[in-house]
């Protein structure tokens, strides 16, 4: 259990990093911008979980195999920026990849310290989310988050279902596997098609644009 937990965090870890290394060399940052910005994306949601968790000193801190996995998905992505280019959404796809992996890893790394099911669920979805929010905060956008469509709710349903196969005592691997597929496919469905939670009126259907708030 211990070597899946690690194997989906350093896959997760590893392709958050291509993401958020690939908005830094859109922003144009320069290469060490780039390295902080891969760590901060791939390690913000992880860390927190293990905070939260009482799993301390955090993995990410702890462990050299994560800084150096981020490190070097974004010296490969400063480098090699045009073929990382060439995918389809680079972003967004990663960002997807990321977020499945990492909301299955954090959910069962939840359960493994004792954190009832539907608390280590939402544990998983704060470990897919984190990475991404500090990620969008250090760049000075308004976190993907609360603005794309379906994320945390992706991040969360894959989650579930690691933490429903836990209470219902099926194996871990394929919880994990369907959780991270359901996640990945949901979320980039919902970008291929538009799928997204309500959105409140600006201007209460009238047509007027929103007064100043007082």
């Amino acid at each position: 259990m211990d070597t899946l937990v690690l194997i989906l965090d350093l896959v997760g870890t590893f392709v958050f990093a291509l993401s958020g290394a690939t908005l830094g060399v859109r922003r144009r940052l320069d290469i060490f911008g780039v390295l902080v910005l891969s760590f901060i994306a791939a390690t913000a949601g992880g860390i927190t979980r293990d905070l939260l968790i009482g799993a301390t000193p955090p993995a990410a801190l702890s462990d050299w195999r994560y800084p150096v996995t981020s490190l070097a998905a974004g010296i490969v992505t400063f480098f090699r920026a045009p073929l990382i280019e060439k995918l389809h959404h680079p972003v967004r796809m990663f960002d997807a990849m990321g977020l499945a992996l990492f909301a299955v890893a954090g959910t069962q790394k939840a359960l493994e310290y004792g954190i009832s099911p539907p608390m280590a669920a939402a544990m998983g979805m704060l470990t897919g989310i984190g990475g991404g929010v500090a990620r969008d905060v250090l760049l000075a956008q308004v976190p993907l988050v609360l603005r794309a469509e379906l994320y945390a709710v992706a991040a969360l349903v894959g989650a579930l279902v690691v933490a429903l196969g836990h209470w219902l005592a099926l194996p871990a691997l394929p919880c994990a596997l369907v959780g991270a597929g359901l996640c990945f496919g949901l979320r980039m469905m919902a970008v291929t098609y538009g799928w997204h939670l309500p959105v409140a009126l600006q201007s209460g259907g009238d047509g007027e644009p929103p007064g100043p708030l007082t």
